[in-house]
């Protein structure tokens, strides 16, 4: 039933919005007359480069079997007329662009979005709109506030993921477009921008990083500085970046795609949980064992095995196939099956096998706390902390100390990372960062029975430090029987940001209770492997260090060290509470 034997390609067609800016797409159709549901994605990455239009998805395929595939430069990127400003205009432009492409002379009426990372979000911003032609999206790998993973995580900068976005991938446009009637300037300020790109490291240590002394060379100063000088609490400045209030305005049917290594895990997940909630159509989640934009079956330092890979999804079909299912449901009226599929089906490591379920969490999750036990010795060293599941006694010896330097963090090691650098993504081995004396390592016994732990995880976490602000970080990780130490997944709190996006007081010399947030993951640990959780105050570059002053890097060079102290006893029992699968076999 193959729809066409050639492809028509139109290149830089224009859509004007409401305002009289000019966006330019590329189209590809079918050559046969007649007219064919559209496929639309929005994009700030350039539409000409097929790493990032085709990067996940076979987009001919599309055309191939009866659509139209529509790849626009978003406002102010490549083709596009306008000023950039993220995410600002999407909303908007994604209404315009959607009505606009319903309305060609091929077009049938039937309007469907795809895409990932900040093209994923244009199709979610772009449904608040309510465009009356829009009926699908394919969200993979996207944000929902940013605040909660994107800019900022639980109070933390996630400072390589900015700088790398904006440095490696939003400036060269941005020379292109200043220096378009000077060739001369703009290789040599491309020369300097390569440069300045392969010592990337070096910037991601500059404080204070509001002074970032390239952003004013390149012309960037904009709104992305606004975005880390901005409060976590000016709600209106962040509302533009945020879909959370939105979400009843959502009320289309979406295929959420996520990865346990993707930078944008629990926002993925966010979406999934409140559109289901809240709007009226079926909505649908995927997780593989996934890192950004990268879907194949070795992640990191691991290979989950075939059925993990986009081009054989669960022994089944790729990547592709997935969505031309899901759109041909939708936007074709031809009944793909989807009523009776598992609203919910995610890759489960260490067995590496899918598994589905009609909700999220699964409906048969058994919260277990595992709790934090030194071996009495005054400081907890590598191998010597216990993760049990008996509650600790009240003992002096109950507390481990640690002393966390700014000046010297605790290098970022795989995890669901999104920055410039070599191999940062996914699981690796933990026991060079175990080693470190900032690092506090608490471990099980040897299981004697497969243990499955699929679903969000926390850190429940009593501690006192002396500074007036500081950090904690906690990370799950699966040791197999040879000592190797695979990271599944980890999380951070920054203590002025305790109780959320509201800043909270001073708390040197307070013992505070702190919920980390692990966002979640799902792994069997086999038997013979053991359950361990390191707790520390820094994951760099990851998220930007605490100097500790009660002050921030974005704001202040200022950094000194703190002594933390970590409890667990009766009356303080920091724990990490597993969501726990029973009957395992």
């Amino acid at each position: 039933n193959m729809a066409t034997k050639n492809i028509i390609v139109e290149r830089n067609v224009p859509a004007t919005m409401r305002d009289g800016t000019i966006l330019y797409a590329d189209i590809y159709r079918p050559e046969k007359e007649g007219t064919y549901p559209i496929l639309l994605t929005r994009i700030p990455y350039g539409k000409h480069d097929p790493f990032y239009s085709h990067r996940y998805l076979d987009t001919h395929r599309f055309v191939d079997h009866g659509y139209i595939v529509i790849i626009q430069d978003v406002r102010g990127r490549f083709a596009s007329e306008g000023t950039f400003s993220m995410f600002t205009n999407e909303a908007k432009d994604g209404y315009d662009t959607i009505e606009w492409a319903a309305h060609l002379p091929y077009s049938n009426g039937n309007v469907g979005m795809f895409g990932l990372s900040y093209y994923g979000y244009t199709q979610l911003l772009a449904a608040t709109e309510k465009a009356p032609h829009l009926k699908a999206i394919f969200p993979a790998q996207t944000l929902n506030d940013s605040r909660s993973g994107a800019t900022y995580q639980n109070g933390a900068f996630l400072v390589g993921l900015f700088q790398s976005l904006i440095l490696g991938t939003f400036v060269p446009d941005l020379l292109k477009r200043t220096y378009k009637d000077d060739l001369a300037t703009y290789y040599r300020m491309m020369q300097k921008w390569a440069q300045e790109v392969d010592q990337i490291e070096k910037w991601y240590e500059t404080k204070p990083i509001k002074d970032w002394s390239i952003l004013k060379e390149f012309g960037l100063e904009g709104d992305f500085l606004d975005m880390i000088t901005h409060e976590l609490d000016d709600e209106a400045f962040w509302e533009t970046y945020s879909l959370l209030e939105k979400y009843p305005n959502i009320q289309v049917p979406a295929y959420h795609l996520a990865g346990w290594y993707d930078c944008f895990l629990y926002s993925t997940i966010e979406n999934f949980k409140n559109m289901r909630a809240k709007t009226d159509y079926m909505q649908k989640l995927v997780i593989g064992p996934w890192a950004h934009g990268n879907f194949g079956h070795v992640i990191g330092d691991r290979s989950f095995g075939m059925s993990a890979s986009e081009h054989f999804i669960d022994l089944k079909e790729d990547l592709t196939a997935l969505h031309i299912r899901w759109f041909d449901h939708w936007l074709k009226n031809e009944d793909k099956g989807f009523a009776e599929e598992a609203a919910v089906k995610i890759f489960t490591m260490g067995v590496n096998q899918w598994q589905e379920a009609d909700e999220w969490p699964l409906p048969n999750t058994a919260y277990t706390p595992f709790y934090l036990h030194s071996n009495g010795k005054a400081n907890t060293r590598f191998g010597d902390g216990q993760l049990t599941m008996e509650k600790p006694e009240n003992d002096q010896k109950h507390v481990d100390q640690f002393v966390y330097d700014p000046t010297n963090p605790v290098p970022t090691t795989g995890g669901g990372t999104l920055y410039e650098g070599v191999a940062v993504e996914g699981p690796y081995d933990q026991r060079t960062v175990e080693e470190r004396e900032d690092v506090l390592v608490y471990t099980s016994d040897v299981l004697d029975a497969p243990l499955e732990v699929t679903g969000p995880v926390s850190v429940k976490l009593w501690a006192k430090t002396d500074a007036k602000d500081t950090d904690f970080t906690a990370k799950l990780v699966d040791v197999a029987p040879d000592g190797t130490a695979y990271n599944l997944t980890d999380g951070i709190i920054r203590a002025r940001y305790r109780h959320g996006n509201e800043k909270a007081g001073d708390v040197d010399g307070e013992i505070i209770p702190y919920e980390i947030n692990l966002w979640a993951t799902s792994n069997v640990f086999k038997r013979g492997h053991r359950i361990r959780v390191e707790i520390s105050s820094s994951n760099f570059p990851r998220f930007d260090v605490n100097p500790n002053t009660g002050e921030t890097v974005i704001h202040s060079d200022d950094m000194q060290t703190a002594t933390q102290t970590i409890y667990h006893n009766e009356t303080y029992p920091s724990h990490i509470m597993l969501p726990v699968i029973p009957n395992v076999k």
